[in-house]
């Protein structure tokens, strides 16, 4: 629920790189601007929760589609989930984060028989001059140049699944839970943030999850991330009490990150 913004504080210790399929960072990276950013953050900075600022403005995007990803979206899928949860990472190890993100989508596919995972994506059409930038070095220091991929339309992705790989499991013999579809890695371009893109990005994936037959939609979201908590309250999210000592599975990005779990009953229609 990659999971998955909002406003997020940035994080000192550089996380963990997972192979997961777009694991949440949430983030529904949900994960997940800022309120509060450093004029300079460090190398390494990572902005817990879902990347995204999902407050939109008065004017939905004009023009947004929202569609399953195909494969040849897979690298600016990776590219806009690296840009967003992990902002201040600088080459080679920004090229190496993408890499990573882009086999995790590959293998992302694959999942558990009885289990259904989609990466949705908002492609502005009329996006037309953006680039995918990747910044290969310091030129001042090396001969290093900078690398851009024109015509890339993409401004938002999200990640929705019934795997239950970050809800608590059911019984005695720890059973994977049903009838429960997951957001995640929730992320929009900054170019196109405060269009209202990540509210049709969640809604899609609640229509997703109503197809498939479930009775309930759940994410994590970053208890700091003041935006995306009213954004998810107002949209009819309701936070769910961890009771003491339960040992829930959360997403895990950086030391610290706080979690709020959260779910709300899937609309009939």
């Amino acid at each position: 629920m990659m999971p998955p913004a909002l406003l997020s504080l940035p994080r000192s210790s550089p996380p963990s790189v997972s192979t997961s399929p777009l694991c949440p960072g949430r983030r529904s990276a949900v994960q997940h601007h800022p309120p509060f950013s450093p004029s300079k953050p460090a190398a390494g900075t990572c902005y817990a929760s879902q990347a995204v600022e999902l407050l939109p403005s008065l004017y939905p995007g004009k023009g947004i589609v929202v569609r399953d990803a195909r494969l040849d979206d897979c690298w600016e899928v990776a590219d806009t989930h690296c840009g967003s949860f992990f902002p201040a990472y600088k080459f080679p190890l920004d090229i190496v984060l993408r890499l990573d993100r882009y086999i995790a989508l590959l293998s992302g596919f694959a999942v558990p028989p009885g289990c259904t995972r989609t990466c949705l994506v908002a492609v502005n059409p009329a996006a037309v001059n953006n680039t995918i930038g990747i910044e290969c070095g310091d030129l001042t220091d090396a001969e290093f140049r900078g690398y851009g991929e024109s015509k890339r339309s993409i401004a938002g992705i999200l990640t929705v699944d019934t795997v239950a790989d970050y809800l608590p499991r059911r019984g005695p013999l720890k059973q994977r839970r049903t009838g429960i579809a997951y957001i995640a890695n929730v992320a929009v371009r900054k170019e196109e943030r405060r269009k209202g893109i990540a509210k049709m990005l969640v809604a899609e994936a609640e229509a997703r999850a109503r197809s498939w037959g479930c009775r309930s939609v759940a994410l994590h979201c970053d208890v700091s991330n003041l935006a995306a908590l009213r954004l998810y309250k107002g949209q009819g999210y309701k936070s769910i009490r961890v009771p003491e000592d339960a040992k829930w599975p959360a997403p895990k990005i950086a030391e610290g990150v706080r979690y709020e779990f959260m779910m709300k009953l899937v609309p009939k229609s």
